[in-house]
């Protein structure tokens, strides 16, 4: 068996606040880590933490991210899939990555999402929206519903297989991997 990691983050922020406001939860945005150090973490999010008006495909860099939201709140979890899972899942994140800028953010399709109406426009989607397309089209079913339907908080009700590793401030969980070698 192998390992991956859902990573649910609370960042503070304006557009952070309205999205946990209509989820009514804390964490209201999912990345996906193939390592239990966060060294390879994808999502849809900003290309810039400090810039909230550009996103698409992103590998996360947690030094970047602690700079711009020193406060952030994580939750990550540990799921097992088998090693073909875990590859295939791997390639589709990398070459995501390297044509991230074919990528975008689903600003459009909030609008759907509210009224729980499935909706894709080409290469458009939301920080759970891809996770899930991404997982499923991998054996991963995270929810019933249309990927685009798919919010952070399907991720956090989530429970098949789903173990917490860690919860707590992005900052202490650095200090937790030095305590532990």
């Amino acid at each position: 068996m192998a390992k991956i990691y859902l990573v649910l983050v609370d960042t503070p922020g304006i557009f952070a606040y309205c999205i946990r406001r209509f989820l009514k939860q804390k964490y209201i945005h999912v990345a996906l880590a193939l390592d239990e150090n966060l060294g390879e973490t994808y999502s849809v999010g900003r290309r810039n933490p400090f810039v909230p008006l550009f996103a698409g495909v992103e590998r996360e860099n947690r030094i970047r991210i602690l700079q711009a939201f020193p406060t952030a709140e994580y939750k990550i979890c540990e799921l097992e899939c088998s090693r073909e899972q875990k590859e295939n899942i791997r390639r589709r994140l990398e070459q995501d990555f390297a044509n991230r800028f074919r990528f975008h953010y689903a600003i459009i399709g909030l609008p759907f999402l509210v009224a729980n109406r499935p909706f894709y426009q080409k290469n458009h989607y939301t920080c759970s929206s891809y996770l899930a397309k991404v997982l499923r089209e991998n054996g991963i079913f995270v929810s019933g519903k249309h990927f685009s339907l798919v919010t952070p908080k399907d991720f956090y009700e989530y429970t098949a297989d789903k173990k917490v590793v860690f919860e707590g401030r992005l900052a202490y969980f650095g200090r937790l991997e030095a305590v532990c070698e």
